[in-house]
C-alpha cells in the first residue's frame, strides 16, 4: 500500500472526507498536506513529512484502540429502539453489564452473538461481547455499567427522543414571526444599543400584529472588557450571555446609587442615549464600558445588602444550576480583567517615566469618574461576572415572559453561533475539546467565491464523545432556558463542518464528518425537556439526505426565497413546492434589507470589497436576471395583486424599472407568509425599508462595519421601538406577514 492510501486510509478513519462537491457541483479533492495537518491537530502522532512506517503505526494504533476499550466513549439511541454495543474485556473472562438510569433505577441488558475476531494491544488479548438495550427505555441521560472480574467501567447512553412534540403543533397550526438585530432595535431609553428592556417591548410590539415569535441574533458573551467583538457569531462563549444586553436601569440596585455617583453616571447615561436617534456605527466599546462602570458600582450594591436576602439566595441558586460551568467562565473573565488592568498600569508607569503625563490624563478619559475597580482578588471579580450572568439570565426571562403574555405561542426564539473565538472562554475552558489546530469555515461559493475562514476552533468529535457529550448538553440547556425556541446557525456543522488547517487558506479545507446522531439527538432532547422549537440553517454545501435526516427529528430547515430552486431547470419555486417543515422567509441577516437586494446593495458592496471575482457587470447581471425570474413566480402566484406589479413582466426591466420597491417587498412578503412551511419570518428591517447591509459575508472590521448598524428607515433616519407602530409600511408589512387560515 502506497502512502497516498495509507493516508487516505488514515483520514477516512478519522472521519476526513478526502473529497466534496462544491457548490458548482464539482469534485473537489483537498490537497494531501491539508490531511496531514489535520490529524496533526487531533493530536496523531505524525510528522510534517510521514513515512510509510509512520503511516501504519498510526493507523495500527487507532484500530487497536477500538478493538481493546472496555466500553464505548457513550451510546446514543432512540426512544422506543434496542440498541446494540460492544464491550471488550480479557479474553475468557466475564462481562457483566447493566444500565442505571437518571431517577437511580436499574436496567437489565441482553446480550447478542459476537464473532469478531479477539484483538492484542501488545500486552493482553481481549475478546469482544455485544449487548442490547431494552426498547422501552425513557427519554434523558442514563448510565451503562460494565463489571468484569471486579473491575468496572461506565460510560454514558443517552435515550433521545425520535421526533419532537412541538413541530407538530406548528404543522397542524402554522405562524408568523419577526426577526431582528437586538443591539440594533433601541428605545428612547436604550443606551445606545438595543438591551433585554428593549427585546420584551419589542417583543409585545410585534405580537400585537400578530406575530407568534421574535428571532433573535445570538446573544452570546463577547470579551469581559472592552475591546470586544462586533459580531455576534464569533462569541467567547456560546453558553453564557453578553451583559452588554443588561437593561442597567432596569437592575434593583439602581435605585439605591448615592447622589453623586448618579450624578456622575446620568451625564454619561445622556450622552449615550443621545446616540438612540443617530443613525451612526454602534460603538460598544464606549456604551459596554459605561454600562460596566455602572454595574460595578450597583454589585458594590448587592454585596452591601448582605447573604441574608432573597436576591442573594436566588443569585446562590443561579450558580449552583449552572455549575462548574459557570465557575470556569467567570475566572476566565476575571482573569482576563485583571491581566489588561495590569497592562494598562505597566503603560501608564511607563508613560509617567516618560513625562507624558498629559497623554495619560486624555487616555484615562471622562469616564473614570464612576470606573470603580479596586484591586481584587481572582475569586471575587470572578463573583461579579456570575453576577452579571445572573441578572442577565433574569431580564431574558422577563423578556420571553413578557412575549408570551403577549400571546406569542413561541416567545423569543434564541440564535446558536456555529462556533467561537479562538481566544475566549470556551476556547480556553473547553480546550480539551475543541480543535486548536483547525478552524472553521466554507468552501468557495457563489457568494463568497474565496471561501470563508471563520477562525472558529471546531469541536473534537472523539474528545466530546469521551465526555459523554456533556459540554454540548450543558450548552444547549443553558442557551434553551427562557427561550421558546432556538435556531442553530449552519445546522449542517452536526454532521459536518468545514476544517480548514490553522493559518491556512479556505482553498485546502476538508470536512471533518460528526456523530450526527447524537450531536442532533442530544439537540432534539434538550429541546424537548425544554418545550422549544428547533429550526436549523441547512443553507450551504451538503449532501440531500441531510435535510431528510432533519425532517425525520422533526427539525425544521430553513428556506429562502432568493436560494430556492425547483428541478430540474433550477427555476424559482412556487409556494406548493416550499417544505412544510421550514421556517421560509425572502432574506436573511446575511443578505441585505429586501429593498437594499432589490437595488443591488450587495453586488456594488461585494465588487469595491474585491471579495468576488466576477466583474460587476457579469455579477450585477446575473443577480437582475435571477431576481427577475423569482419577481415573474411572484407574480403568476397572485402576490402582487391590488398593484400595478401584477402586469408587470420583470425580464429584462433595470432596477429602477420595477416598479415601487415597496409594493414588491410587501408582495414577496405576502407569497413566503402563503406557503405551506409551518413557520415563516419577516426580517424587521424589511418593515421599515432599512436597505443598509448588516453583514457582508467574507469581510472583516477593516473592509465592513458588520453588526453596528442601527436601525433605519429608507431615508437612513433612525427608527426606535415607539416609532413602529406610526410607520405605514409596518402595519402594511405585518398584514402581508398573516398565514392564510
Amino acid at each position: 500500500m502506497t502512502n497516498s492510501d495509507l493516508l487516505t486510509d488514515l483520514a477516512l478513519a478519522y472521519g476526513l472526507s478526502t473529497s466534496y462537491r462544491g457548490s458548482y457541483g464539482d469534485l473537489v479533492s483537498p490537497p494531501r498536506e491539508s490531511f496531514i495537518q489535520l490529524l496533526q491537530a487531533l493530536d496523531v502522532p505524525l510528522p510534517d513529512e510521514p513515512t510509510q512506517e509512520d503511516l501504519t503505526e498510526a493507523l495500527d494504533a487507532w484500530r487497536t484502540q477500538w478493538a481493546t476499550r472496555p466500553l464505548p466513549p457513550v451510546v446514543v439511541a432512540r426512544e422506543g429502539v434496542e440498541h446494540r454495543f460492544t464491550v471488550h474485556v480479557p479474553e475468557g473472562r466475564p462481562a457483566n453489564v447493566w444500565v442505571t438510569l437518571e431517577d437511580g433505577s436499574v436496567s437489565e441488558t441482553y446480550q447478542d452473538e459476537n464473532w469478531d475476531p479477539p484483538a492484542s494491544d501488545g500486552e493482553t488479548t481481549y475478546g469482544g461481547a455485544t449487548f442490547h438495550i431494552r426498547g422501552d427505555l425513557p427519554l434523558g441521560w442514563h448510565t451503562i455499567h460494565l463489571e468484569s472480574d471486579g473491575v468496572e467501567h461506565t460510560c454514558t447512553l443517552v435515550i433521545t427522543p425520535e421526533y419532537l412534540h412541538t413541530t407538530n403543533e406548528l404543522l397542524a397550526e402554522p405562524c408568523w414571526g419577526v426577526m431582528a438585530q437586538l443591539y440594533s432595535v433601541r428605545s428612547e431609553q436604550s443606551w445606545g444599543i438595543g438591551d433585554f428592556h428593549d427585546l420584551g417591548a419589542l417583543a409585545e410590539t410585534v405580537a400585537k400584529q400578530g406575530a407568534d415569535y421574535l428571532l433573535i441574533n445570538p446573544v452570546h458573551a463577547a470579551e469581559p472588557i472592552p475591546p470586544i467583538e462586533d459580531s455576534p457569531y464569533l462569541p467567547t462563549s456560546r453558553r453564557f450571555i453578553n451583559p452588554i444586553y443588561i437593561a442597567v436601569e432596569d437592575v434593583e440596585e439602581f435605585a439605591q446609587l448615592d447622589e453623586e455617583t448618579r450624578e456622575a453616571a446620568d451625564d454619561l447615561i445622556a450622552e449615550l442615549k443621545a446616540t438612540n436617534r443617530s443613525s451612526d456605527f454602534i460603538d460598544r466599546d464606549l456604551i459596554y464600558e459605561i454600562k460596566l462602570a455602572v454595574l460595578q458600582e450597583l454589585y458594590d450594591i448587592f454585596l452591601k445588602s448582605g447573604e441574608s436576602t432573597a436576591r442573594y439566595e436566588e443569585f446562590e441558586a443561579f450558580i449552583a444550576e449552572e455549575g462548574e460551568g459557570l465557575v470556569n467562565f467567570a475566572h476566565w473573565c476575571a482573569r482576563v480583567e485583571l491581566t489588561r488592568r495590569a497592562e494598562f498600569d505597566a503603560a501608564i508607569s511607563e508613560m509617567a517615566a516618560d513625562n507624558a503625563a498629559d497623554d495619560v490624563d486624555d487616555a484615562a478619559g471622562p469616564r473614570d469618574e464612576i470606573i470603580h475597580i479596586n484591586p481584587q482578588h481572582e475569586e471575587e471579580l470572578a463573583r461579579f461576572y456570575m453576577w452579571l450572568q445572573f441578572l442577565a439570565d433574569s431580564q431574558r426571562k422577563d423578556a420571553h415572559d413578557k412575549a408570551i403574555a403577549a400571546g406569542m405561542r413561541i416567545g423569543i426564539m434564541t440564535d446558536l453561533a456555529v462556533g467561537v473565538h479562538p481566544g475566549g472562554a470556551d476556547a480556553f475552558t473547553l480546550k480539551d475539546v475543541l480543535v486548536q489546530g483547525a478552524s472553521v469555515g466554507a468552501p468557495p461559493d457563489q457568494y463568497s467565491q474565496h471561501g470563508q475562514d471563520w477562525s472558529q476552533p471546531p469541536w473534537n468529535p472523539f474528545a466530546l464523545a469521551e465526555t459523554g457529550y456533556r459540554p454540548w448538553r450543558d450548552l444547549l440547556r443553558t442557551v434553551l432556558r427562557n427561550s421558546g425556541g432556538i435556531r442553530v446557525d449552519h445546522i449542517l456543522g452536526l454532521f459536518r463542518l468545514f476544517w480548514i488547517p490553522r493559518y491556512g487558506s479556505p482553498l485546502e479545507g476538508a470536512y471533518m464528518n460528526y456523530d450526527h446522531e447524537a450531536m442532533l439527538g442530544i439537540l432534539a432532547l434538550e429541546a424537548e425537556r425544554a418545550g422549544a422549537v428547533v429550526v436549523g440553517e441547512d443553507l450551504g454545501t451538503f449532501e440531500p439526505w441531510v435535510q431528510d435526516a432533519l425532517r425525520q427529528r422533526g427539525i425544521l430547515g430553513t428556506s429562502v426565497l432568493w436560494f430556492e430552486t425547483s428541478p430540474p431547470d433550477d427555476g424559482p419555486k412556487t409556494q406548493l413546492e416550499y417544505r412544510n417543515l421550514s421556517l421560509s422567509s425572502v432574506g436573511t441577516h446575511d443578505l441585505p434589507p429586501t429593498a437594499g437586494y432589490l437595488l443591488g446593495a450587495h453586488n456594488e458592496l461585494r465588487d469595491s470589497l474585491g471579495i468576488v471575482d466576477d466583474s460587476f457587470e457579469e455579477l450585477d447581471a446575473k443577480d437582475v436576471a435571477w431576481q427577475a425570474d423569482v419577481l415573474n413566480t411572484v407574480r403568476d402566484s397572485g402576490a402582487f395583486a391590488g398593484t400595478m406589479l401584477n402586469n408587470i413582466i420583470f425580464d429584462g426591466l433595470g432596477r429602477d424599472q420595477r416598479g415601487d420597491v415597496n409594493d414588491i417587498v410587501v408582495g414577496l412578503t405576502s407569497f413566503i407568509a402563503n406557503t405551506r412551511s409551518a413557520l415563516t419570518c419577516t426580517n424587521l428591517v424589511d418593515m421599515v425599508g432599512d436597505r443598509r447591509i448588516q453583514n457582508q459575508p467574507g469581510t472583516n472590521a477593516e473592509q465592513y462595519k458588520n453588526w453596528c448598524v442601527p436601525l433605519t428607515d429608507a431615508e437612513g433616519t433612525a427608527v426606535l421601538i415607539e416609532d413602529l407602530e406610526g410607520i405605514e409600511l409596518f402595519h402594511r408589512m405585518s398584514e402581508a406577514s398573516k398565514r392564510s387560515s
